[in-house]
Formats: C-alpha cells, sequence, structure tokens
C-alpha cells in the first residue's frame, strides 16, 4: 500500500483515520468500528463492502 495514499485516506463515514492492517489488507475506522477491503492494491472505499468489526475483536493501534 503507498504511503502517501495512506495518509490522505480518510473514513468515508466519519472522515475519521484509518488504521491499515497488511495482513488480512484492511483499512480500519475505529470509531465506526468497520473495516474497508483493499482487493487488488485499491481500497474499496464503500460502506456497503465494509465488513463491521465484532465487539470483541481488538482494534489496532
Amino acid at each position: 500500500m503507498d504511503k502517501k495514499l495512506l495518509s490522505i485516506l480518510v473514513c468515508p463515514i466519519c472522515k475519521g483515520k484509518l488504521v491499515y492492517l497488511k495482513k488480512p489488507g484492511e483499512l480500519i475506522c475505529k470509531g465506526d468500528r468497520l473495516a474497508f477491503p483493499i482487493k487488488d492494491g485499491i481500497p474499496v472505499m464503500l460502506e456497503e463492502e465494509a465488513r463491521q468489526l465484532p465487539a470483541d475483536e481488538e482494534v489496532p493501534s
């Protein structure tokens, strides 16, 4: 994932910062507890494509 792109991407819902998780290939919004997938190196920033994080799943810093 390109660092410059990561620095400008924000959550499309709350406009908050995102945390990049390389292993699952996701961008995490802590505020909305959503995980946006990265498919073929392209972040899919659509709410309907995001995965809701379960209450017991720890959100990394």
